[in-house]
């Protein structure tokens, strides 16, 4: 078994506890922590050079700020402790055999965090090829 499927998915009896869905969780934080922060490392960098291309003139100012970053960082893992609490629930309501879940929630929330994170440089780079494609015409 691989790295990358150790970390994104478990052997169902290895988490029969609550504090032990719990450990498999936290025991991924910090990983979690360092895609998402890369990913928002990425965005800024990204989006900090497609305002420095030409033509200079950009349809939405933008204003860099720390609090923008430490709060999408702040709201990432509150939702990623949603997730084992999550998980939780669904294994005291549906039964035991819902354990699967938990990794898929895993798996669903790290793509959708990465994809978040990666959003704003998605929408920058519309808005430049918008202002070229104006500039142009």
């Amino acid at each position: 078994m691989s790295a990358l499927t150790r970390f994104f998915f478990r052997n169902e009896v290895s988490c029969r506890s609550t504090a032990e869905v719990i450990g498999w969780w936290e025991s991924r934080r910090f990983l979690y922590n360092v895609a998402v922060g890369s990913a928002g490392i990425v965005t800024l960098a990204g989006v900090q050079l497609i305002l420095w291309l030409p033509p200079l003139s950009t349809p939405i100012p933008l204003v860099p700020s720390v609090i923008i970053p430490l709060a999408f960082g702040v709201m990432a893992n509150v939702c990623y402790t949603g997730g084992w609490m999550a998980e939780l629930w669904i294994r005291r309501w549906l039964g035991r055999e819902m354990e699967p879940v938990g990794p898929a929630l895993f798996r669903y929330g790290f793509a959708f965090s990465i994809g978040l994170a990666l959003f704003p440089l998605a929408m920058a780079s519309l808005a430049k090829l918008a202002v070229i494609l104006r500039f142009l015409s």
